[in-house]
């Protein structure tokens, strides 16, 4: 969604001006609304002003390329330069952000049976005043096939954490939480099959006949330990 349509969507009873600003607050990390807007009903800005140092949830679904790349929650407006995707943090030069989050989801395509992400319900908390929180992430393409023949083309993911600290008021680290991923070469497939009647015979068989092997040479093993110290005894030898 634009940014500009998500902030008329949301101030609806509010009307655009100039040089005036909203701030929302979202898991600590002010964020500038590029369209400057004024409410209209009175106490607006006081309960924004009281939801500061609250959190709120991000949710949705990003389309990306199958090549390297990040994606971000950082504050300040972002454009580019000379092809380089940057942040204008010259509004936020006094402030300090907290990056503390927690991540219910995240995968990187449709769900696979009996895969757990790494990254679901992860929680990290913020104890410095600026930082960047990265994460590593190896994306495994997969492909999983049902018994019915229907098949999954999805991903697993590895990851790796690190955060660079910064103090107050230096940027040279971008504030925020980033998500650094890159393609492994390697494809992994999983296929479900279904055992036949005549499979699992086979395996209870063998599964029997080794039982009846060891327990013959267990049996081999006492019966001629036994006789061997029996002869012992008679000729008087075994002590």
């Amino acid at each position: 969604m634009d940014r500009h349509q998500s902030s008329n969507d949301s101030f609806s009873s509010c009307h655009l001006i100039t040089d005036k600003s909203i701030i929302i607050f979202c898991y600590n990390l002010i964020l500038y609304l590029t369209c400057d807007i004024q409410c209209k009903r009175e106490g607006f800005l006081q309960r924004i002003k009281e939801e500061e140092g609250e959190g709120c949830n991000i949710y949705g679904f990003l389309e990306v390329n199958k090549v390297a790349g990040n994606f971000h929650v950082a504050p300040g407006k972002s454009f580019q330069q000379s092809g380089v995707h940057v942040h204008d943090l010259l509004a936020f030069q006094k402030d300090s952000f907290n990056i503390t989050h927690k991540i219910n989801r995240l995968a990187f395509g449709d769900y696979i049976p009996g895969v757990v992400n790494p990254l679901d319900g992860v929680q990290w908390t913020h104890s410095t005043p600026n930082g960047m929180y990265q994460y590593f992430i190896k994306v495994v393409p997969t492909i999983y096939t049902h018994f019915n023949g229907h098949s999954i083309q999805s991903n697993q993911f590895s990851v790796t954490e690190h955060f660079r600290s910064a103090g107050a008021g230096h940027f040279q680290t971008l504030p925020g939480v980033f998500f650094f991923y890159d393609l492994s070469p390697i494809k992994v497939t999983f296929t479900e099959q279904h055992v036949s009647f005549l499979h699992f015979l086979t395996n209870v068989c063998a599964i029997v006949g080794g039982v009846f092997t060891v327990s013959g040479i267990l049996d081999s093993f006492i019966y001629h330990g036994q006789r061997a110290i029996k002869k012992k005894i008679e000729i008087g030898k075994f002590s």
